[in-house]
């Protein structure tokens, strides 16, 4: 029986067999280690981030006693669902998560950021504000979208790529559809992340992204 620990564009936390690429966790424990299921928190701390699966040879045991580890189909759905890369063991990409994020920042004057770089916990927090916000962001057409975007369609995920829409699942990515005559869609990935993508930033793709 898997564990419910794979995180979903939508940010929900399910259950499935399929493996994912990547893991992370939302800044500590929300399971229970004895039974190995989630209690109702969805998140510990403001600090969601995006981890690789293997680092400096350390092992782990997946709902133990320690943080709730929890795992991604690839890089493109755990920035959907509000996480950003780690500093310790995804430094580069962190460095050029956040050197991207700047880039759109310094693009205006009036910015409170327009002349230095986020630091982490500022990030995390307007990445919180944004994935728990309950105001209706207003819809995006995927077209004007970068790369690396998810958005809704018919209740469905899709990620936006050279210009056509890629069907999510849990096991990777299924089906292409043109993206071009698509009107104003909901757009999962938090506004911060789509302007991080747009200034630069090249999120890693499940390998079924190249084969369809």
């Amino acid at each position: 029986m898997p564990l419910q620990n794979r995180v979903t564009p939508f940010g929900e936390i399910v259950a499935t067999p399929a493996r994912g690429t990547f893991f992370g966790n939302r800044g500590g424990r929300i399971h229970d280690p004895a039974t190995k299921t989630l209690t109702r928190r969805r998140w510990a701390s403001r600090q969601w981030i995006i981890c690789v699966l293997e680092f400096k040879d350390r092992q782990r045991q997946v709902m133990g006693d320690s943080y709730t580890e929890l795992f991604f189909l690839d890089e493109v759905t755990a920035l959907a669902a509000g996480h950003r890369p780690c500093f310790e063991c995804r430094r580069a990409a962190a460095n050029a998560f956040f050197a991207a994020n700047h880039a759109f920042n310094a693009r205006y004057s009036g910015s409170m950021f327009a002349d230095r770089r986020l630091r982490a916990p500022e990030m995390d927090m307007i990445l919180h504000i944004e994935r728990t916000s309950t105001d209706e962001q207003m819809p995006l057409v995927p077209s004007e979208c970068p790369d690396g975007t998810m958005c809704e369609l018919d209740g469905e995920a899709w990620a936006v790529r050279d210009g056509r829409l890629l069907h999510w699942t849990p096991a990777g990515y299924d089906r292409v559809i043109p993206i071009k005559g698509i009107g104003g869609q909901r757009v999962l990935t938090p506004m911060t992340t789509l302007c991080t993508l747009q200034h630069g930033y090249e999120p890693t793709w499940h390998e079924s992204a190249d084969m369809i």
